[in-house]
């Protein structure tokens, strides 16, 4: 499912109109009719309720004015209130606005702070409320006069509606612009926007219904979005079918160098991710103190104990026998545990340099690469990085606030400057491609809060690619496998307390149940 942002949802509007034929009337029709739609299975006892539509000036109000009419059409008290004086209203909104006198449906303007207080008390009798105040569109920051008015409708408490988009959200960052309404639904048209998506916005943004409006599917194709949601149609079509005939060397075979002393969990839980996502073999090459820990952890890998430092960490003296390991494996998945030390460091980076197997990297071995990004463009084979937003941080340079206000836009910028396939985790996961094209996972919960589920992570990724997937295909598959498993878990264990064990345990139910449909 396509994730569009306000400029390439105006172009497609535009081109419906002009170049496809189809009036702007008709498109705020369907809009407002959708809408109206929504509200009736949100609210089944709305013809008792009293409704009031706050309606800003522009097309978002003519929305509004739409839903007021099919409102009054069931016999609803709804009252509009427009925040803007009535001889602003234009084009198609305003033809949509003189409709509602025929009916005699209630207009108020309200185009100031004093007539606001004056209308307060009558407005506070009402017990639902569509909010059409601003749109997509909007680009300033919400104050004075307008703040004014979206703070005194959060104050009141009732369920507020919100035409395709919470009045004051950003629709491309997500952020508030200034006060915004909190929603209780958002009804938006024609395709999800980043500001639904992303946090915060998904906060104000509540339940998110969307409407078809009529784009013609030849104009979405033409504006070609870069960014979309993955869905299970999408997963689906990347799982590699299983052959009666196949045997463990048909679905390949994961190299992981991974580990350090105290850090054996992080290297058990990425073999045990490869193992429970269909790798045929894994290989786990790691310090040999941690070696008899890892055997009991992980009954089905093999296991290659490597001469360690004396503090416990691998060094560059062991770059001949992983390199010797590699032959023959499918991926390479390194860093989990593996510690920072600067001879790890050393380790971590000639073997980036050499290796001709696609390579996940993750957890410490971002860090040991954090100031060596030139490395990533000179690799001799495709990457997939997964940080969190910490380690993004720390191979940017960037602060984490800025990294987060701007989710897409950093994943996308590091994976094209590096040619690298960017998994940038946390709540809404974003993977960016070297393409520019950006796909954001929804499948996900609080319950993953907890250690080792990185490391899980990145043993899935790196046991699809083995299985034949593309990077890119393996490390949207390996995220949003990783998000529903743990889905599933809440709904059966509890909302949190599962481990990251638990959630490599379910990956066969929840790619039996993808598959089955």
């Amino acid at each position: 499912m396509y994730l569009v942002n306000s400029s390439e949802i105006q172009e497609m509007d535009r081109e419906t109109i002009e170049s496809f034929g189809l009036p702007g009337m008709v498109l705020m029709e369907n809009a407002g009719r959708g809408a109206f739609g929504i509200l009736q299975k949100t609210f089944p006892d709305i013809r008792k309720k009293r409704v009031g539509v706050a309606s800003g000036r522009g097309n978002n109000g003519g929305d509004g004015f739409v839903i007021a009419r099919y409102l009054s059409g069931i016999g609803v008290k709804a009252t509009v209130y427009l925040f803007a004086q009535r001889s602003s209203v234009k084009g198609d909104a305003a033809t949509n606005l003189n409709l509602l006198d025929h009916l005699g449906v209630s207009v108020r303007e309200i185009t100031d702070k004093t007539s606001l207080l004056q209308n307060q008390d009558e407005m506070s009798k009402n017990e639902i409320w569509v909010d059409a105040i601003f749109g997509t569109g909007l680009n300033s920051e919400v104050k004075d006069f307008f703040k004014m008015v979206i703070d005194f409708l959060n104050s009141l408490k009732r369920p507020i509606v919100s035409v395709d988009i919470p009045s004051g959200l950003n629709a491309d960052t997500a952020m508030p612009s200034g006060a915004v309404i909190r929603a209780h639904t958002t009804v938006t048209f024609g395709f999800p926007k980043t500001g639904h998506i992303l946090f915060p916005g998904a906060d104000f943004t509540g339940n998110l219904e969307i409407i078809d409006i009529g784009i013609p599917p030849h104009i979405v194709q033409k504006i070609g979005p870069k960014n979309s949601i993955l869905t299970d149609e999408t997963i689906k079509k990347f799982l590699p079918p299983r052959k009666l005939t196949s045997h463990k060397g048909t679905y390949g075979h994961v190299l992981v160098v991974a580990g350090s002393a105290g850090k054996a969990g992080a290297a058990a839980m990425t073999g045990i991710g490869a193992l429970r996502s269909g790798a045929g073999l894994v290989t786990m090459a790691i310090p040999e103190n941690i070696n008899s820990i890892i055997q009991s952890q992980v009954l089905e890998a093999m296991t290659v104990p490597l001469e360690s430092h004396k503090d416990g960490f691998l060094d560059e003296t062991v770059f001949d026998a992983i390199m010797e390991q590699l032959k023959g494996k499918k991926c390479l998945a390194i860093g989990p545990g593996i510690g920072t030390a600067i001879q790890t460091k050393e380790l971590v980076l000639k073997i980036l340099q050499n290796v001709c197997v696609p390579v996940v990297l993750d957890a410490d071995g971002l860090n040991c690469m954090a100031n060596h990004l030139e490395v990533l463009r000179h690799m001799k084979s495709q990457a997939v990085l997964t940080p969190h937003p910490g380690e993004m941080s720390r191979l940017t340079g960037e602060a984490i606030s800025d990294i987060q206000r701007d989710r897409i836009g950093c994943a996308r910028r590091f994976s094209q400057a590096h040619k690298v396939h960017l998994v940038l985790k946390g709540a809404r996961t974003v993977i960016a491609h070297p393409d520019g094209t950006v796909h954001v996972n929804l499948a996900a919960n609080p319950g993953m809060a907890t250690g080792g589920m990185g490391d899980v992570l990145t043993g899935i990724i790196s046991g699809l690619i083995a299985q034949g997937l593309t990077p890119e295909a393996a490390s949207c598959s390996g995220v949003y496998l990783h998000g529903k498993s743990a889905d599933l878990l809440s709904e059966t264990m509890g909302r949190y307390g599962f481990l990251a064990s638990d959630v490599a345990s379910t990956l066969p139910s929840v790619i039996k149940n993808l598959e089955q449909g």
